[in-house]
């Protein structure tokens, strides 16, 4: 980025992922590695070269903004601009997911600033994937894993990573995601998952999910390549799952009144330093 830098025009600023990576929102520089840094130069004609991608696309002044000596535009615009470029629907939902998990841009925001494109490059699937996206992943599998269950399986009613409590208003498990008209916990398990410890917690907060009656699936690395053994397990969980009335359920969503929620972009916005680090520093064990 430092070298593509000195390339730019004067209104010319650094755009898409590598803006985010500049200002160190977690899993862009691991996503954009072998990917070009992007110059958008304002109508100015640059030449691109291996490494760098050049966009002549129109960009007003508010749009560009200095972060430690480097021009790189608003977050709204660089991740809009990775999901109207992105191969499909689902690579841009997870960059927007991903970039409001680092609070930089929210639903709103991002859907205000695609409605000013119309006509542009890939707006259309930028729309949709605003429509499919949610504020609180913790890692881009959740983000696959919850995708699998909306487009693939059509469900609708899911949340990711929202605290779940028995009746009495006691913390039962933060899923990776929630079926919420099913009762189905979906949960990916990664490398760290298989690590002795880690693996009794897991195996412990699968017994309480089930004990509140819950449905469990469980999503692993294999899954990504071919995902057609867990949908098909997702599809006999939630067979199970509608056996247990409504009426039965023995869990909630919503949180007793001593609870601080932090599932919204502008609730997280509005945490303190301290309460940042109180509740969100589960958040590094995602994925």
């Amino acid at each position: 980025m430092l070298e593509a830098v000195v390339l730019l025009p004067n209104l010319g600023a650094i755009t898409g992922w590598a803006a985010y990576a500049w200002v160190g929102a977690k899993w862009f520089a691991g996503m954009g590695e072998g990917r070009p840094v992007t110059l958008a130069t304002y109508g100015h004609k640059l030449v691109a070269r291996p490494g760098l991608a050049i966009s002549a696309e129109r960009m007003p002044p508010q749009e560009r903004c200095w972060v430690d000596g480097l021009p790189i535009t608003n977050p709204a615009r660089s991740i809009a601009f990775e999901m109207r470029y992105a191969a499909d629907v689902r690579e841009a939902v997870r960059w927007l997911d991903l970039a409001m998990a680092s609070d930089q841009v929210s639903t709103a925001e991002a859907a205000a600033y695609v409605a000013t494109l119309n006509g542009w490059t890939g707006v259309g699937m930028a729309r949709e994937a605003i429509g499919l996206a949610d504020e609180n992943v913790w890692s881009p599998t959740e983000v696959d894993l919850r995708l699998l269950w909306r487009i693939d399986l059509g469900r609708t009613a899911l949340v990711c990573n929202r605290p779940v409590f028995d009746l009495e208003g006691r913390h039962i498990g933060t899923p990776d995601v929630l079926d919420l008209e099913a009762g189905l916990v979906g949960e990916y398990d990664g490398k760290l998952h298989l690590e002795g410890k880690r693996r009794a917690v897991d195996i412990q907060r699968e017994g309480l999910f089930r004990a509140a009656g819950l449905e469990y699936v469980t999503m692993v690395s294999r899954d990504l390549q071919d995902p057609s053994g867990f949908l098909r397990r997702t599809l006999e969980a939630r067979s199970r799952a509608h056996r247990t009335p409504v009426a039965d359920r023995r869990w909630t969503i919503d949180p007793p009144r001593w609870w601080t929620p932090t599932h919204t972009v502008e609730q997280r916005r509005a945490l303190t330093a301290v309460e940042r680090n109180r509740f969100l520093g589960n958040r590094a064990m995602g994925g």
